[in-house]
């Protein structure tokens, strides 16, 4: 039997469900992150591949070392919100594959043989990744605020490349060098009282055909 959400649940996701600015000082527990990555593993991506990789800054050093690569316009709320998860993807997303698709034998070496179909993927893939993690959180009670305003290669060459001054679990969960960040998400519990009007959409007309 198909099922749908109420009202209630349509709202939360998507009619009054905003992009925020402004944070109330209330952190977002360890449990919570995990919970959020359960939810969220489990929506579709091209064969199975998942390759999504996630870190979420949250302690005051961490802001910091990103805070160089932001836009102007972006220090602010970030420095404000309890947490900011840096979406990326995995260029060798595809050594995970005997994992996640066992089925397809060959699934490896087809992205291994072509790193071109290999970015393509894993870019197109981590950026449905991180819409369903922006539905996720939202589902869990969490605002969002996701960035595009920052620079790509500072980020990835503070938190992902090889030979960095890191913590010692940071260079064994990075020694790859093949993370590359695609967007930023502030998250975390908004101040309401502090939302800008929202902007138009477009309707159904005008973006849509049905053939």
């Amino acid at each position: 039997m198909s099922k749908r959400l109420n009202e209630e649940g349509l709202n939360l996701l998507f009619r009054e469900a905003r992009t925020h600015y402004h944070w109330l000082d209330k952190p977002v527990s360890d449990e919570t992150l995990r919970e959020l990555y359960e939810l969220m593993k489990w929506a579709p991506t091209s064969m199975n591949g998942n390759p999504v990789r996630i870190v979420f800054l949250r302690s005051p050093e961490a802001k910091q070392r990103l805070l160089p690569a932001l836009a102007p316009g972006n220090v602010e709320k970030t420095l404000a919100a309890p947490v900011t998860a840096i979406i990326a993807y995995d260029l060798r997303f595809y050594e995970k594959l005997p994992k996640l698709f066992p089925h397809n034998p060959g699934a490896r070496d087809m992205f291994a043989n072509s790193p071109e179909l290999a970015e393509v993927t894993a870019r197109r893939n981590s950026s449905l990744q991180g819409a369903y993690f922006i539905m996720a959180a939202r589902a869990l009670g969490l605002d969002c605020g996701p960035m595009s305003g920052f620079d790509n290669a500072k980020v990835d060459q503070e938190f992902f490349e090889s030979g960095k001054p890191l913590a010692a679990e940071e260079q064994e969960f990075f020694t790859a060098g093949s993370w590359r960040s695609n967007f930023l998400c502030n998250i975390g519990y908004a101040d309401h009282s502090k939302v800008y009007p929202r902007g138009p959409r477009l309707e159904f007309d005008e973006v849509c055909k049905i053939l």
